[in-house]
Parts: C-alpha cells; structure tokens; sequence
C-alpha cells in the first residue's frame, strides 16, 4: 500500500481583488516515492496550489495535511522542513557568493553544526553533479547549473518531498534536460518525492501522475498515457500534447510502423529504429 505524503481535502483559496476562487474545492493525495505533475493553463490555479503546499499561502477552508498533520500558521515551519521549493528565476535564488555558500545557506540558518554541513553540501552537489563548481561564483554558470544548484540547496535540508514551481521555464533546451534528468535521477534514487507545478506537457510526460487544473478546479487526472488521450480537451484549455505524441501519430498515419503515444524521445527513436531493420 502506498504512503500518504500530503492529503488535500476540499481546499478553497481566494484572492481579494478576484472575483472567483483561484483553488475551487480541490481534493487529492500524494504519495512517496512518486512524480506528481500539476498542469494548467495561466490562471487555472497550478502556481496558487504551489504556494499552498508550501504554507506561502493558507486555505480559507478545507485542509491540507502534511504526514497527517493540518498545514496552519502554527505548523507551517515544520511544514517547510518536510517540503522544499525551487521556483522559476534561477537568478533570485542565489545568495552565497559561491556555489558551495548558497547551498549551505538554509543549513546555517537551521543551526547545523559546521562539520556535518560541510558533509551535506558535498553530497547534496555530487547528488545533481555539481560537486566540481564548489567555489565558483553563481553569475558564471549556466542556467541548468544554477537549478542544479537550488535543487541541492534542497536536497542539503533533507525534505521528504521537492517541488518545482515553474522551474525550468526560464531554462534553454539543454538546462531544461540537465535538470529533468536531476529530478528523475532523485526520484528514480527514492530520494525525493516530486510534485512538478507547469504548463509544459512535456515536462509533465515524465511524471507518474498527472493533474489538470481548470479554473482552479482538477479537471482531469491520470498517468501521462491517459492525459495525453484526451488531445482535443487539452487544446481547448490552452495547453498542448508533448511533440513526441503528435510524431507518433503523424507517422502512423503515413503508415509507418510505430506505437502510438510515445512520451519520452528516446523511446520514439529506438522504435524508429527497430522498424527500419525489420524492413
């Protein structure tokens, strides 16, 4: 049976200069150990549902409760300790001078002692790779290093879950693979349990689960396979099948022999492949 990390029940939220409810009655569970992808058009309620999980942002009813206990005003530091966040701009998340620096920064500030935060920030960058940029200055890496480096500013706090708000958004191709094979790797590892706030469908087809947010209600939800089925739903909200899945499908109707519904463009590829040698 599958361990409830985080319960969501009924959870209504409302900002004060909107008219609707920016989260309208939500339910659902998330579990350890799985990927769980948040996705939605802007303004569906994804990013409002990110500042919640994370006590940023507290119910005006329902609740949320964090391994059984009720997220609160009261609680919402013990909350933090068992949930951190990577948010969209690389650049505001820096404030150590050195790469090193900044990933000790919320270990200083949590009262670690010297020596076992030295140990935490080495195994932390050598978890996302980043372990050879110890003192270089945050300005001179790239966007997906500077990512990998928040991700381990995480990982050196040892929350139970990570959750990426919009995180490689800002992020060229290449950063964006860097930190998607980060996150499977901490996740793939049990490391981490992830819940992935995004409006990019291909990020999400790397997901476990799938919820679709529509105007702050769950529209949908489901692994990636059955999400992605629903084509003509998801563009009328404004959101798009990962290109794989649309190639799979081109080429299917120009009668080549392939599975539909590839998700991942390796997968695509060595199908490709195959059915160009049995030919």
């Amino acid at each position: 049976m599958k361990e409830k990390l985080v319960s969501l029940e009924d959870v209504i939220f409302k900002y004060e200069d909107q008219e609707r409810n920016a989260v309208d009655g939500v339910s659902f569970d998330i579990y350890k150990g799985e990927w769980l992808a948040i996705v939605g058009h802007n303004g569906s309620g994804k990013s409002t549902m990110a500042k919640l999980l994370n006590g940023l942002h507290f119910a005006e009813s329902g609740k949320i409760l964090i391994n059984g206990s009720p997220l609160t005003e009261e609680t919402v530091w013990d909350a933090r300790k068992r949930i951190g966040m990577v948010f969209q701009n690389p650049d505001n998340q820096f404030v150590g001078t050195t790469v090193q620096d900044d990933v000790a920064f919320g270990l200083e500030n949590s009262g670690v002692p010297q020596k076992v935060m030295v140990e935490r920030v080495h195994n932390a960058l050598k978890k996302v790779k980043m372990d050879t940029f110890l003192d270089q200055e945050p300005h001179h890496l790239s966007g997906g290093q500077k990512q990998r480096v928040a991700i381990a500013g995480v990982l050196a706090l040892r929350p139970d879950i990570i959750i990426l708000d919009e995180a490689t958004s800002m992020l060229d191709p290449r950063g964006r693979e860097e930190v998607l094979e980060t996150v499977r790797q901490l996740k793939d590892e049990n490391i981490l349990t992830v819940i992935s706030i995004t409006h990019d469908l291909e990020e999400a087809s790397r997901a476990d689960r799938i919820i679709v947010m529509n105007q702050g209600k769950v529209y949908r939800e489901g692994t990636p396979a059955e999400i992605f089925k629903l084509e003509n739903e998801l563009l009328e909200l404004g959101l798009d099948i990962p290109f794989t899945v649309k190639l799979s499908k081109a080429l299917l109707k120009q009668g080549i022999d392939v599975e539909s519904g590839h998700l991942i463009e390796e997968e695509l590829v060595n199908d490709l492949c195959e059915s160009h040698f049995k030919m």
